[in-house]
């Protein structure tokens, strides 16, 4: 069975704010003596996640060529 895989696009803000907000659940499971692990399991893939590449692509006019 194929698992159903979301992607998010977050900028360094927002994931910031994904990460507090994940933290700050856990930090009340802690206290409640809950389990953890799931929500572990998630904000370690938050912040384990790939930054995404852009391309390099360095274009310059003619008259912005260097002569070396």
């Amino acid at each position: 069975m194929k698992e159903n895989i979301k992607v998010l696009e977050l900028d360094k803000y927002e994931i910031g704010i994904l990460i507090n907000a994940l933290n700050e659940f856990r930090n009340q499971l802690l206290k409640q003596q809950r389990e953890t692990a799931p929500v572990d399991e998630v904000l370690l893939k938050a912040i384990d996640a790939p930054e995404k590449k852009s391309p390099l692509v360095k274009c310059l006019r003619k008259d912005d060529r260097r002569h070396y």
